[in-house]
């Protein structure tokens, strides 16, 4: 992107659900944005791609897991500097296996309960889940 150029970036998480939990991944440390922060794994669509074909392809480079996507939860759109927008679009997502095999974008995860994922979420992303009935839906222990 030029100077004065804007650009929009669409992204697509996924809500990974097993057994009564679900799986957050932690940025890695020498990550631009949101190093070290908590969220849940998915990234840009290529150009051309479907959006659930797209989280299945994130989701299996970034953990190595097998997902089946479901229902979008929620979408979101924020700037992250004053020329770059970013919409990410949110899908529950099931997966019937728990081993996961992270990417260098990523420096650990954690398959995490309803008070977990309290505790390492930062806050915007907790009131999607709250506002969306995430923890509803996923019935989390």
């Amino acid at each position: 992107m030029t100077r004065n150029s804007r650009g929009i970036i669409v992204a697509v998480k996924g809500v990974v659900m097993h057994q009564g939990t679900i799986l957050i991944v932690q940025r890695a440390a020498a990550d631009v944005i949101g190093a070290g922060s908590w969220e849940c794994p998915g990234g840009k669509i290529e150009f051309g791609e479907g959006l659930e074909a797209a989280l299945e392809r994130e989701i299996a480079e970034e953990t190595g897991l097998k997902v089946t996507v479901g229902e979008v939860l929620y979408a979101a759109s924020f700037l992250t500097d004053p020329g770059r927008q970013v919409v990410i679009i949110t899908y529950l997502c099931r997966s019937g296996e728990n081993a996961v095999q992270l990417s260098e974008e990523h420096a650990a995860y954690k398959w995490c309960t309803r008070t977990e994922l309290q505790e390492l979420l930062p806050a915007g992303i907790l009131a999607e889940f709250e506002r969306s009935g995430v923890f509803t839906m996923a019935e989390l222990i």
